[in-house]
């Protein structure tokens, strides 16, 4: 099979023997995206990224971790004319503004499905802002290439096969997204014979990793302090990136690396 820009790299992540190989996809999708941002290339600095990042800003997440990341001036400049941009918008917001009128009858069909919702044009112009990030909208946009190759290889490369078949399983987030995107694009005998795979192998390791956080427990019993911790010394991360992707014990990325 020729290899393709996210075939290395897809090897690689199921290489590592990890908990869940489309969360070491992510993680690296995620410091390539802060390098590129504020990395010794300075992107920041030109025109064309800083218009992106100006409109979309970033999530709270990935201000962290920018913040995180070490580069205190690229980060000021961006945060700077990305709140340029953001005054303009408030500006404009308060301009249009008008306070809604509420009726009784309005009160007495109030749900809970609309109360978490924005009940004016500044609520909805803020809850906006929380749902553009430049580095969740990069990683997307990649990722979704990522699932196109996992499915070529998974299809045409027998290496892959024996790798996919041999893993830990993968997170259930990730989990939940290669079952859906099998049923997308694989024909009917395909999608028999994926399942057949995927499926024992979420519950061997789902069951693996129980297994190892019930020893976890066990080993704050005075009757087992003595015994060997087998392999649950760090099943509480590994625990916590299977239920909800993500590598809860890693250090911020930073630009010294």
């Amino acid at each position: 099979m020729k290899e393709k820009l996210y075939t290395i790299p897809l090897m690689d992540a199921f290489k590592a023997d990890g908990e869940c190989p489309f969360c070491y996809v992510e993680r690296k999708l995620e410091e390539h995206t802060l390098d590129f941002v504020l990395g010794p290339g300075a992107s920041y600095m030109e025109d064309d990224v800083r218009a992106e990042t100006d409109a979309m800003g970033f999530c709270r997440t990935h201000f962290k971790k920018l913040y995180d990341y070490g580069n205190r001036l690229g980060t000021g400049l961006i945060l700077k004319t990305h709140f340029k941009k953001l005054n303009q918008e408030l500006d404009e917001q308060i301009k249009m503004f008008a306070p809604s009128r509420v009726s009784i009858m309005d009160k007495l069909k109030k749900s809970k499905n609309t109360e978490n919702a924005a009940r004016t044009s500044i609520g909805a112009w803020a809850a906006s802002t929380k749902e553009k990030c430049y580095i969740c909208d990069f990683y997307k946009k990649t990722y979704q290439r990522y699932l196109d190759t996992f499915f070529d290889m998974y299809r045409k490369n027998p290496e892959f096969q024996e790798l996919f078949r041999s893993c830990k399983g993968f997170c259930i987030p990730h989990f939940g997204e290669l079952a859906d995107e099998a049923d997308r694009v694989l024909s009917d005998k395909e999608k028999k014979q994926f399942y057949e795979v995927l499926f024992p192998l979420m519950k061997e390791n789902m069951q693996r990793l129980y297994e190892d956080l019930d020893w976890f427990c066990d080993k704050f019993d005075y009757r087992y302090k003595d015994a060997d911790w087998k392999n649950s010394k760090d099943a509480l991360p590994r625990g916590m990136q299977k239920a909800a992707g993500g590598f809860p014990a890693d250090p911020p990325y930073t630009s010294d690396r």
